[in-house]
C-alpha cells in the first residue's frame, strides 16, 4: 500500500485535541473520517504530535496508507474537500517510502507562543493568543530561559499525567521576541527540540511570564528545573497562543511553510 505524509494546519478549539477519542472531537478522528470517504478501508492516520485541547498547528505532520496510489495534489484536493467544516487543513502531500513514520523519523519539532500584553480584551486573536493585562520585562525572560536550553531533567516542567518512559529532553532553544500591537505588545515564543513532553511549552511559558511580571528573579528559573518536582513549576498557561508550527525530519518532505 502506498504510504503519504499529510502537512496540516488547524484550529484547536473545537478539539479535545490531536488524538482519537470515542466521545470527543479530534483532528485526528476528523482526519480519519475524511479519508474513509475517499478510500473505505484505509488505515489510521498517525501524527507527529499529539497537541492539546485547544492547541493549533501551522505544520503538524502526518502519515497513511491507502490502498491504491493517488496523485499527491489531489489527495489533498479530496480531503479538504471531505473535512468541511472542520477548521482542518491539507497543505501538503507527497508520497514517502514504506518505512516513514511521521513521529519516530522526526528528528525536531518547533513550537510558538503567542501572548498579547495590553489591558484591552483580545477580539481578532481571541482563542489565538494569551493576553495578560501588564507589562513584561523581556530581558528577565531571556535571562531565565537560558537556564532551560540544553539537556536536562524536565519533571518539573511536565504534566503529573505524562505518559513519556523519562522526563530528559534536550531543548535546543528559546526565543523570545517583541513585536508591535494594536493597544499593548505581542511577545512570541519560539521553542525547538527533537520531542517535548506533555504540558512542557505551556509550562515553560507560564513560568517565565512569572519572571516577566517580576514575581520570579531569573535565577528561580534554574532553582525550579534543578528541583525535578512538578510543585516547583510556575502557572501552566491556557492553549490559546500555542500552535505547533513544523516537524522537521532528515530530508525536508515540503516547501517550507
Amino acid at each position: 500500500m502506498p504510504r503519504y505524509a499529510l502537512r496540516i494546519e488547524y484550529d484547536g478549539r473545537p478539539f479535545a485535541g490531536w488524538q482519537r477519542q470515542a466521545e470527543h472531537p479530534s483532528v485526528q478522528g476528523a482526519l480519519e473520517a475524511a479519508v474513509a470517504r475517499i478510500s473505505p478501508g484505509a488505515g489510521a492516520v498517525f501524527g507527529a504530535g499529539r497537541t492539546d485541547a485547544g492547541v493549533h498547528a501551522a505544520g503538524q505532520v502526518a502519515h497513511l496508507d491507502l490502498p491504491r496510489a493517488w496523485d499527491p495534489f489531489r489527495l489533498s484536493e479530496a480531503l479538504n474537500w471531505h473535512l468541511k467544516p472542520d477548521p482542518v487543513a491539507v497543505t501538503g502531500a507527497v508520497e514517502v517510502p514504506e518505512a516513514f513514520h511521521a513521529r519516530f523519523d522526526a528528528v525536531e519539532r518547533r513550537y510558538r507562543f503567542r501572548l498579547v500584553a495590553r489591558r484591552a480584551p483580545l477580539t481578532e486573536d481571541r482563542g489565538f493568543a494569551w493576553r495578560v493585562n501588564h507589562p513584561l520585562d523581556l530581558e528577565a525572560m531571556r535571562a531565565a530561559a537560558a537556564h532551560l536550553v540544553g539537556r536536562h531533567d524536565f519533571t518539573t516542567f511536565r504534566s503529573s499525567i505524562c505518559q513519556a518512559p523519562s522526563p530528559v529532553r534536550t531543548l535546543d532553544a528559546v526565543g523570545i521576541e517583541e513585536l508591535d500591537y494594536p493597544a499593548g505588545r505581542e511577545i512570541r515564543f519560539h521553542l525547538r527540540a527533537r520531542s517535548f513532553l506533555h504540558n512542557q511549552v505551556r509550562s515553560i511559558v507560564g513560568t517565565l511570564e512569572r519572571v516577566g511580571t517580576g514575581a520570579w528573579p531569573p535565577g528561580r528559573v534554574a532553582e525550579a528545573l534543578a528541583a525535578r518536582d512538578r510543585s516547583a513549576c510556575g502557572p501552566v498557561c491556557p492553549p490559546d497562543g500555542l500552535s505547533l508550527i513544523e516537524v522537521r525530519y532528515p530530508a525536508p518532505l515540503f516547501e517550507r511553510p
